[in-house]
């Protein structure tokens, strides 16, 4: 069985959605995985300041894929 499931950022956003949208993706709680991700960053030298704007411009959003 083939999942058609994509990677997108959500309408349901605090910043850019990539959080909401990757919660969407793995059937989760957004505010779980905001958590997660600000809890990380901080654990990591902050390397997540630097990932969150790239995965902003690559995840497109949801409402340009319904369009085609």
């Amino acid at each position: 069985m083939s999942s058609n499931k994509r990677l997108t950022r959500s309408a349901d956003k605090v910043i850019g959605g990539v959080c909401g949208g990757f919660a969407e993706y793995i059937d989760a709680d957004p505010t779980l995985v905001r958590v997660g991700y600000a809890v990380l960053t901080f654990f990591t030298a902050f390397s997540g300041i630097l990932l969150y704007p790239i995965l902003w411009l690559i995840i497109p959003e949801k409402n340009r894929l319904e369009r085609f």
